[in-house]
């Protein structure tokens, strides 16, 4: 029996109904259909006795995926009861379509976002932006960059920041807004593309199978898949005539990066603000995040209602369906001890990132040079 419904159909169902949200209550209160109420997961099973049998009940998660495992539970029990396809990203392509439908609502709520950056976030997130930009010498006089925007909150709010940079700095560069598509689904790779004719992104799109390449891979693809996709835009930002790509990397990336590097990895290392690719020559990497906190970005996510994509990997979607692939991940585990230590120390967090930048040699008993050869403090004691 089929129990998925998509959303509009949802909304067109005139009887009596109950919409039920089950993601996390936390998730349920950032952004969720007016219409839901919110019953978590967790929770769900131990509250059945409060449906009704007497109306139709719809499920909305993640993905569908958890949704649909409820009403193939619960059907057989007498009850009429449906998943949301494709989950909450359903809403959110809805939401984005009809604000689309009407061009002078498009129009100002695109104002709104640019004003945003430059107004109310001007010292998180563009003085951040241009701070990174001069600090780290990340655009030169005549180069083109590559945008790479995933899809994320991150990309899409760099490439805003990028446009905004060429309103009102030295026009003395030129961009592409790059997205590829690795083998979305349907809802993901749609709302990309909505939010970017909402905030007036001109984006250029370009297909790829590395997801149905790494789909055999034995074990977790995701290295492999970064490394291809990495790969894949720096050949197609070549072959538009760039020499940089920009990524979204952020402040929160970097120190979670060198924890884990000490904790994980036995070694004591960074996210380079800036590098020169190894397989492409004459190409360059550039994070213009790399000052810009992650907390700073949701907050101007919320601040305008905006619904970006988390992981839009289809390899990982059982992850992704209960609220990203990250969740359970060595990353999630070094956000959560970030997060204990800050509760110990404001400075914990600006300490790790500055640990980089004051590395003495005299008190290293070891490191290695950029081709590889060790060097041990013993060769001149």
């Amino acid at each position: 029996m089929n129990y998925t419904k998509t959303y509009e159909e949802m909304l067109s169902d005139d009887r009596k109904k109950l919409f039920i949200d089950i993601r996390e209550s936390e998730e349920f209160e950032k952004n969720s259909p007016p219409e839901a109420v919110n019953i978590p997961r967790e929770e769900f099973r131990e509250r059945i006795d409060e449906l009704p049998k007497d109306e139709p009940i719809y499920l909305i998660c993640y993905s569908g995926k958890y949704s649909d495992e409820l009403c193939e539970e619960l059907s057989p029990k007498g009850y009429e009861i449906y998943s949301i396809k494709s989950g909450i990203y359903s809403y959110y392509k809805y939401t984005i379509e009809h604000q689309l439908s009407d061009e002078e609502e498009q129009e100002k709520r695109c104002r709104e976002i640019e004003r945003s950056i430059i107004k109310k976030y001007r010292r998180d997130l563009w003085s951040q932006f241009t701070k990174a930009i001069n600090t780290y010498e990340l655009i030169k006089d005549g180069d083109k960059i590559a945008v790479c925007i995933s899809g994320g909150k991150d990309s899409m709010l760099m490439a805003k920041l990028f446009q905004e940079l060429l309103k009102h700095g030295k026009k003395n560069f030129d961009v592409v807004y790059l997205v590829m598509n690795p083998g979305y689904n349907d809802i993901n790779y749609t709302t990309i593309l909505n939010n970017a004719k909402l905030m007036q992104i001109p984006i250029t799109v370009f297909d790829s199978d590395i997801f149905d390449i790494v789909a055999d891979e034995s074990g977790s693809p995701c290295y492999l898949c970064a490394r291809m996709r990495r790969g894949a835009l720096y050949s197609k930002a070549k072959e538009l005539g760039c020499n940089k790509i920009a990524l979204g990397h952020h402040y929160d990336d970097v120190i979670e990066t060198i924890l884990m590097g000490m904790l994980y990895g036995g070694q004591f290392q960074t996210m380079m603000p800036k590098l020169h690719s190894t397989n492409f020559e004459g190409m360059e990497l550039i994070r213009p995040l790399y000052l810009i906190r992650e907390e700073s970005i949701k907050k101007w996510r919320e601040y305008n209602n905006l619904t970006f994509i988390n992981c839009a990997c289809r390899l990982t979607e059982s992850c992704a369906s209960c609220g990203g692939t990250e969740k359970g991940s060595k990353r999630a585990e070094i956000k959560e001890l970030i997060a204990e230590l800050r509760e110990r120390s404001p400075f914990i967090e600006a300490n790790i990132f500055k640990s980089v930048e004051n590395v003495h040699l005299n008190a290293i008993v070891a490191y290695k040079t950029a081709d590889g050869e060790k060097h041990h403090f013993l060769d001149r004691y």
